[in-house]
């Protein structure tokens, strides 16, 4: 299966204009869900972390378009990475984390998502006081904000079950406060003969 090259992705962000602060959120992301990835890897699972990588890069490369998930995914599909785009299309529900039997790359992609603001990493608890702000902010009625209760009521029984297969917490993992942007590897991320 052919996979997103780094000078690929860099040039997908010149397409779009994507801004520098959304690029370093971008690679954040990418740490994140890479970081989980291979610890549950190293205990059985069997995560693709090419996919992983590709569309943690590209999930916000489009964020200043109107529906930015639908605009990269359709450019993701349209230069022929369809699971990448798949990832990335859905990269905002946030609802339905598989249990840790069944972990994939979209939940891998999710939690990158939820537990980073901008490019560091804070964990489910400050990131999700910020979403429930934002909504408040926003006016939204007890129907979304039971729906964002549910969507951290979801991940957190994922990280449970991540916590008991990989010995630690992902806090202790990745570290509260760590700027993930700054832990980004390009030479990590594909080769153009693929």
């Amino acid at each position: 299966m052919k996979r997103l090259t780094y000078s690929k992705v860099q040039e997908l962000y010149r397409e779009y204009s994507t801004p520098p602060h959304v690029i370093r959120h971008c690679k954040g992301v990418t740490m994140i869900a890479l970081m989980i990835a291979r610890e549950l890897n190293r205990y059985g699972h069997s995560l693709d972390l090419e996919m992983i990588k590709g569309a943690g890069l590209t999930h916000d490369m489009a964020r200043v378009q109107e529906r930015h998930w639908d605009v990269a995914a359709d450019k993701l599909l349209e230069l022929g990475y369809p699971e990448e785009a798949a990832l990335v299309r859905l990269h905002m529900t946030g609802v339905g984390y598989s249990p840790v039997e069944h972990v994939n790359e979209q939940d891998m992609i999710w939690l990158g998502d939820r537990l980073i603001k901008e490019d560091t990493y804070v964990g489910i608890d400050e990131r999700f006081r910020y979403i429930e702000n934002k909504a408040i902010q926003r006016g939204e009625g007890p129907e979304v904000m039971a729906r964002i209760d549910k969507s951290k009521g979801d991940m957190q029984h994922l990280m449970d079950g991540i916590t008991g297969v990989i010995g630690m917490t992902i806090d202790e993992l990745i570290g509260i406060g760590t700027n993930m942007a700054d832990l980004f590897d390009e030479t990590e991320v594909g080769e153009e003969a693929r």
